[in-house]
This record gives structure tokens, sequence and C-alpha cells, in this order.
């Protein structure tokens, strides 16, 4: 049930408004950091501790930025719904595809995931704009820190030459495959 009320500054209409793309944010990070932990759980191979350690950090952080989305929703007198449902009503995306498998494999496939959540949240900050520069500035600042753990990502699945090994492939069982193959 919508509030009769948003944050001084922001008509009620905005304020709704923008809480309805902060809830697909919202989603978007509990549907990251579930698949996160299932990739911390399910990697296998040379590099498991590496990227067994490196995963957790993420998880944390990626939790953190849904309570920040969640709060921010409440703030402008909305409700954050933070339900299995909710994700499921809210998805654009298929589920994560991959199971137990080596590191290159889940973090190929977790490249296109990041890509995948970098760019819907950066339609949502250039939607922003207009709306609202607080919650703007807050998915900014998500950006930033997603866009360099696909980077870290990246390093692993990179040769000198600057080709990921996941080899442009689409889909994530796809770019597990490639990165297996090199």
């Amino acid at each position: 049930m919508p509030s009769e009320y948003t944050v001084p500054g922001l008509s009620e209409r905005d304020g709704a408004k923008v809480a309805g793309l902060l809830q697909k944010q919202l989603s978007t990070y509990n549907d990251l950091h579930l698949t996160l932990k299932h990739v911390h759980w399910n990697v296998v191979g040379p590099n498991f501790i590496g990227v067994h350690e490196m995963i957790d950090p993420q998880v944390e952080l990626v939790r953190g930025y849904a309570d920040e989305a969640a709060e921010r929703i409440a703030a402008l007198g909305q409700s954050p719904l933070g339900t299995p449902g909710a994700i499921l009503k809210d998805r654009t995306w298929d589920d994560y595809s991959v199971a137990r498998d080596t590191a290159q494999a889940h973090l190929a496939a977790l490249d296109l995931v990041y890509t995948g959540v970098i760019e819907d949240t950066r339609k949502c900050i250039d939607t922003l704009e207009d709306l609202d520069l607080v919650s703007q500035d807050m998915l900014i600042d998500h950006a930033g820190e997603l866009e360099k753990f696909q980077w870290f990502m990246r390093a692993h699945l990179e040769n000198s030459g600057g080709q990921l090994a996941s080899g442009g492939a689409r889909t994530e069982k796809s770019a597990a495959s490639n990165a297996k193959k090199k």
C-alpha cells in the first residue's frame, strides 16, 4: 500500500517512481548475492581457494547494496520487497545456469551476469538523472564497485593480448565452456 509521503523535495508521484526503479535494483542485488554464494559453494579446481575467498567480500558488499536500496525505498515512503517472489516478479534475466564447475568456468559465467547487472544499473542511473540525484548518487557508487569486481574477475579470464577466455559468449553455459577450453 503506497504511503502519502516521500522525501522532502520530491512529489509523491516521483517518489513512487524512484522507489519502483530501486525495487528492481533491490531484486537484482538480492539475486546477485544469492548467485555469488551459489558460485562460492560450487567452485572447484586448482584456483578454488582464491576464487572462493574473492567472492565472499563481494557477497557482503552486494548484500549491503540491497540494504541501502531497501532503506532508500522506505525513506521514499514505499515498502521494499525482499521476498523470493519479488525477485521473480522483477526478474528480466534467466536463473544462473552453472552448477559445480571450475573457477574459470564460473568466472566466465559471472562476467556475463555482471555485464547485465551493470548495464541495468547504468540505465537506472540515467533514468534517475531528472528524478532523484540522491538515489542516483547511491547507484553510481554501487556501479563503480560492481565494475571494479568485474575487472577482478576478468583479470582471471584475460590473456596478455586482452582477449577474454569466455570468447564473446552470449550465455553463461557457453562462456563457462569456452573458458574451460582455454
